[in-house]
Formats: structure tokens, sequence, C-alpha cells
């Protein structure tokens, strides 16, 4: 559960930075947006009072212009992607997008005494890759650092990676997604992601393999 509470924060991240500018610096983007998207959801009635619907509508309206699930899934899937078929690929990202959208959706209405501090980035004028580093702080717990790969593209800074406290998204996923493509095989896994959306959908705990 606290994996997909910061995951879902992470999410928010992706919110804000939709709304950026697509020549907005990764670091102002992440610094001056992250705070108000926070302030937004911890004033909201509506999500605080565990209103799924409207929780999923802004994930769906916000967080998918900016998070790269294309990238992200190809990243995860790893050394079996060359031999998906396109249709499989398609259908990869479509579900592993459904699946974290909704399995970290309902993660949004935990948010209350939690705040974000954002490291200084040190970049090159001319990079295109880069780690934006921040803490998860939270009343008599430890900082949880929170860092995001993103990558420069022509529509702006897109995420294509989280890792929380040292774990990757991605990496973490890799190895669970391997093991089900080994033993089931494409469309075995694609199948294992569409029941697991449909019990986030129905509010059933989707226990993804790799949370």
């Amino acid at each position: 559960m606290l994996r997909s509470f910061l995951l879902a924060l992470a999410l928010i991240f992706g919110a804000a930075a939709a709304q950026a500018d697509n020549n907005t610096p990764p670091d102002v983007l992440a610094r001056t947006t992250t705070q108000d998207v926070l302030a937004l959801l911890k004033q909201d009635k509506d999500i605080q009072s565990g209103n799924s619907a409207k929780v999923l509508q802004l994930v769906e309206a916000k967080v998918l212009p900016h998070f790269d699930f294309n990238r992200m899934t190809q990243l995860v899937i790893g050394k079996h992607w060359p031999r998906a078929t396109p249709q499989q690929k398609q259908a990869l990202v479509a579900e592993f997008r459904n699946l974290l959208v909704r399995t970290y959706s309902a993660s949004l209405t935990a948010f209350s005494n939690q705040s974000v501090e954002f490291k200084p980035l040190v970049m090159k004028p001319d990079a295109t890759d880069v780690t934006v580093r921040s803490e998860i702080r939270q009343p008599g717990g430890q900082p949880i650092p929170i860092d995001y790969s993103m990558y420069k593209t022509d529509f702006g800074w897109k995420v294509y990676d989280v890792t929380i406290d040292s774990v990757s998204l991605v990496t973490n996923y890799r190895a669970s997604f391997s093991n089900t493509i080994r033993q089931q095989g494409m469309d075995g896994l694609i199948k294992t992601l569409s029941a697991q959306s449909a019990r986030a959908a129905s509010g059933k705990p989707a226990a993804p393999s790799g949370s």
C-alpha cells in the first residue's frame, strides 16, 4: 500500500507537469507544480471522501499526456519487446497504462500531511535525459526519495521511469513480467494485465506483481 501511495505521488507530478510549457526545465516544472497540485488535492472534498470516479478522471486527463507509457512499457518488457507483434505491443502499452492508472489512482485519497522537497538539479545545457530527485516528507517518518527519469521530446520533458526508495518501477515490473512471458507467452501477460486492471476497476485488490 505504501508503494502504491508513493507512486500516486509520482503520478501527481505527471498530472501537474502536463500543464507546463514544453520549454519548462524539468526541475522548475517539478518544483513549481507539484506543491500546487498537492494543495489542490488536500482541499478537494470529493477526493478526500474517496470519490474514485473523480480521481480516475483526474489521472486519465492529466497524467497520460506527460508520462511516456510507450517507452515505459518497452523498457519493462525488455528483451522480449522485439518479439512482440505490433498488435501485442499496442495491447501491452494499453494494459500496462490501465493497470498503473487504475491501481494507483485510489491512493490519491490518502494525502494528508505529506510534503515534497525537490533537490537542486545538476544539468548540462544540452542535456536530453535527466534525473529529477525529490523526497517525500511525512510527520514522524523518515524522508522517502522519489526520483523521476525524464527525457526531452518535441512535446516537452516526459517521465519514463520512477524510482521509489531506490526501487525502479521499470526494473521492478520487468522481472515479474518476464517470468509471466516465459510461462504463458506474450498473450498470457496481456491477459494477466487485463485481469488485474479489471479487478482494480471493480474495487478489488489488484495485487500487481512488483508493486
